[in-house]
């Protein structure tokens, strides 16, 4: 088949936040840019946040502050190099947004309204109403188009072009046709997003299936702190939709079917506004114990009705009609079911602090940088502070960006050849001709049930054993699948049994990593090793796979700074 090779100065997968920010830094300095994705940029997952984006702008508010409750909020897992830079740059990175267009909600005085966020000093999140992603991201998209990016959208990055440590671009198909085409370019740039619909119970769009994770493992470099999943305390009672951190920014108050404001058991000085780690864990022990709410008891109350309903109407109208729509409960009149729903990856593909990809422990891949939540310059550490994602998104994105335009000209470009979309074109053929029994939605569904309840809020040794072992089943089983569309239009069986190994694989990293950190941190959570573990585990987890999926683990030191380790209570 003849591939098509487009040739580019810098090539950027994944047009939410990170990415379209990148974008627009490389196409304004006048380098030639193809963001490709395979939806339209502003479907991006980034347009889903609807809380915040952290700055330490509020006059008893500090940088400093902002840092140590990132840390401290990290469970003490976050490199602290890394969080100086994003905290003293967001300031600044909110009036970039601003000068570009974006409208922040203000308050009595006219400045930039701010609202209290779980794990935070100070209130510092900067909002637009309840729908502060779509906000910033239709600014960067129409920004970064004015500076005339050009977008692939609705094609579909199945490979990254790797040789001897050096990456020159993708090899991609249009979903619209299947055909397909190589991207060459001097630098390629991930911005692929998280992974949450490992899990049942999450609060991720479709999209989001975690492809770029197993796409570099599969060339044999390492992803890092997979273990380190963030389950939002506030899905909607039975399917994870997400009620923003706003709703308990503003008050919102829980309380389980024995109507008791349960988080002065869990955390008594911060209460609801604990960080997200230490939330759903109260949520979901109160759900164990026998005090939820709801036909299935799986849910506890959020209650909302004692606030002023100017509150609701104006600041989170959108959360009032998602509760409305799917739960046919309405905030201002009565409280409504929430559970804690998979909604964040710390972990990720390994960065330095330019978000240029690590090769390994030590060394650097040439070409290759990532940003946003599919990489892991870990200002999150073990746990992410609500509205520090958008942040990291937008400042990290547009700072691979100019750090990419300082490089670039120094980069040769080598040369693609047809060779090397090879090994996708392999893929999708035997997809496509694959003719066994197996059905792709049963293995998704075996895998999302079986993470939530293996690998979950809570995890035992014994759970996440029993969990590898279904992940090798489903692998074995994934090689006998069956689609039933063989066209080459829109062939959505295709992408979704494609995006089921991947899933597939990174979940195995997910669960491997979890059962070899044998201690509690931040959002991992070992019943039978409760407490953290500094001397064995104050690190990070570098992970390798080989081609019969066996995993192993290098353990690196967390970069320290002003901030000393202690214990983390709220």
């Amino acid at each position: 088949m003849d591939v098509q090779i487009y040739q580019y100065d810098a090539v950027v997968v994944g047009a939410g936040l990170a990415g379209l920010a990148a974008a627009r830094e490389l196409t304004a300095a006048g380098k030639k840019t193809a963001v490709i994705t395979k939806l339209h940029p502003l479907r991006s997952h980034s347009g889903a946040a609807q809380g915040g984006i952290n700055a330490a702008l509020g006059a008893d508010d500090s940088i400093e502050l902002h840092e140590f409750d990132t840390v401290k909020g990290s469970d003490y897992l976050a490199d602290q190099d890394c969080v100086e830079l994003m905290c003293s740059s967001a300031p600044e990175t909110i009036r970039w947004a601003e000068r570009m267009g974006a409208v922040f909600s203000r308050d009595e005085k006219g400045d930039i309204a701010i609202r209290p966020f779980g794990g935070q000093s100070k209130p510092r999140a900067c909002y637009a109403k309840d729908r502060t992603g779509l906000t910033l991201l239709q600014t960067v998209y129409e920004q970064a188009h004015r500076e005339g990016i050009e977008v692939f959208d609705e094609w579909y990055v199945a490979d990254i072009i790797y040789k001897d440590g050096k990456v020159s671009g993708v090899a991609a198909y249009d979903i619209r046709t299947s055909k397909p085409a190589i991207f060459n370019a001097k630098v390629t740039m991930f911005a692929t997003g998280g992974y949450g619909r490992a899990f049942k119970i999450n609060s991720n769009a479709h999209a989001n299936t975690g492809d770029a994770l197993s796409i570099v493992s599969r060339k044999g470099l390492p992803l890092e702190d997979m273990e380190f999943v963030q389950f939002h305390p506030s899905g909607l009672g039975g399917s994870g939709i997400l009620i923003s951190e706003a709703a308990r920014g503003e008050g919102g108050r829980l309380f389980n079917s024995k109507g008791e404001r349960f988080m002065e058991k869990y955390a008594p000085n911060a209460m609801e506004l604990a960080s997200r780690d230490v939330v759903s864990r109260a949520i979901t022990q109160e759900i164990l114990d026998g005090n939820g709410v709801g036909a299935n008891k799986d849910a506890v109350n959020i209650d909302l009705t004692h606030l002023d309903p100017n509150i609701i109407l104006t600041k989170l109208p959108e959360l009032r009609e998602l509760a409305i729509t799917f739960l046919g409960q309405d905030m201002l009149k009565e409280p409504i079911h929430i559970a804690a729903t998979a909604h964040y990856s710390m972990g990720g593909i390994p960065v330095n602090i330019n978000c240029q990809v690590r090769k390994n422990t030590t060394e650097l891949v040439e070409g290759f940088y990532a940003a946003g939540e599919c990489s892991c310059v870990s200002v999150h550490g073990a746990n992410r502070l609500g509205a520090n994602s958008v942040l990291e998104a937008l400042f990290f994105g547009r700072h691979a960006g100019e750090s990419i335009v300082k490089v670039i000209d120094d980069i040769e470009l080598r040369e693609a050849t047809q060779e090397d979309a090879s090994s996708m074109l392999e893929e999708l053929n035997r997809v496509k001709t694959s003719n066994g029994t197996e059905r792709v939605p049963v293995l998704r569904e075996e895998l999302q049930q079986s993470m939530t309840d293996n690998a979950g809020v809570f995890r035992t040794g014994k759970s996440l054993e029993l969990q590898v072992s279904i992940i090798k089943k489903l692998l074995k089983r994934y090689t006998n699948i069956r689609i039933d569309d063989k066209s080459d239009v829109f062939n959505t069986e295709l992408q979704e049994a494609i995006e089921l190994q991947h899933m597939l694989e990174y979940s195995l990293f997910i669960v491997e990593g979890a059962l070899a950190r044998e201690e509690s941190r931040g959002g991992h959570f070992r019943d039978d090793f409760p407490t953290r573990d500094d001397d064995k585990f104050l690190k990070h987890t570098y992970s390798y796979m080989d081609e019969n999926y066996n995993i192993k683990h290098e353990y690196v030191d967390v970069v320290l700074g002003k901030f000393e380790v202690k214990e983390r209570t709220y």
